[in-house]
């Protein structure tokens, strides 16, 4: 099986096989085989038989470490990245909205601290 990139589906994430009512297991007209019945009996030609051994279990570890730093690389090719102009706008908000909120904190801090100096004495 061939791995497309960019893609974080896997062929354990599909129909469990016992599902009733599938579309992929119900047979067409004129006795044709579904998808999955296809899928098994072509396995059963390549000599796999009714193994159940997953990708990982047939790779090595420095095979799966090169497969998942390629899967990272091409999740952040499809990352969309602002531009400067965006970055800084972005930035401005950002540090405009902290400056407000200690503000707020601040003012609060010292209404409580003139109330209980005045409760309090």
């Amino acid at each position: 099986m061939t791995e497309t990139t960019g893609s974080t589906a896997t062929p354990e994430s599909g129909n469990p096989e016992g599902t009733e009512g599938a579309a992929d297991e119900t047979t067409t007209e004129g006795g044709k085989l579904s998808r999955r019945e296809r899928r098994r009996a072509n396995k059963s030609a390549d000599g796999e038989g009714g193994k159940k051994s997953g990708k990982r279990a047939k790779k090595g570890l420095f095979a799966r470490a090169a497969i998942f730093y390629r899967q990272i690389i091409a999740e952040l090719r499809k990352v969309v990245w602002p531009s400067r102009s965006q970055l800084i706008q972005y930035t401005t908000v950002v540090v405009t909205f902290v400056i407000v909120l200690m503000l707020v904190v601040a003012g609060l801090d010292w209404v409580f601290a003139k109330g209980a100096f005045w409760i309090f004495g």
